[in-house]
């Protein structure tokens, strides 16, 4: 604990928030366009070519790696993004991700499990 005197000397500060997604600037998602659409190798013990795209956010101008979940897409460059933070773990500088169904980015066609996170709605077809 410290005395009434030592803290006359150097007050107490407040302890910043440490941020993991600094370029979306405190904001849950981020508008950006597509600069270049490839694919990446994986980190050592996996294997695949992981689909990712180089995008800059549009407020911040700052240019990202971000991931695209999901199989399939349609972006080429120039497609608008809605991208948001989480980080895909095998892939080498991917902090951000983008959503599916959002803008430019379709939805996962035929997908029954875990709609939400790739963009699509619920299909109840004919019989109710």
């Amino acid at each position: 604990m410290a005395t009434v005197n030592q803290l006359v000397k150097k007050p107490r500060r407040l302890i910043k928030k440490r941020t993991r997604r600094k370029d979306l600037n405190q904001c849950p998602q981020k508008l950006g366009v597509c600069r270049r659409v490839f694919e990446m190798t994986p980190r050592k013990p996996n294997s695949a070519k992981r689909k990712v795209a180089r995008v800059a956010i549009i407020q911040t101008k700052k240019h990202i790696t971000a991931y695209i979940p999901g199989i399939k897409h349609s972006l080429q460059k120039f497609s608008t993004v809605l991208v948001r933070g989480g980080r895909a773990k095998d892939v080498p500088g991917s902090k951000y991700k983008l959503v599916r169904g959002a803008y430019d980015l379709t939805g996962v066609v035929n997908r029954v499990t875990s709609r939400s996170k790739y963009g699509i709605k619920l299909f109840r077809g004919i019989n109710k």
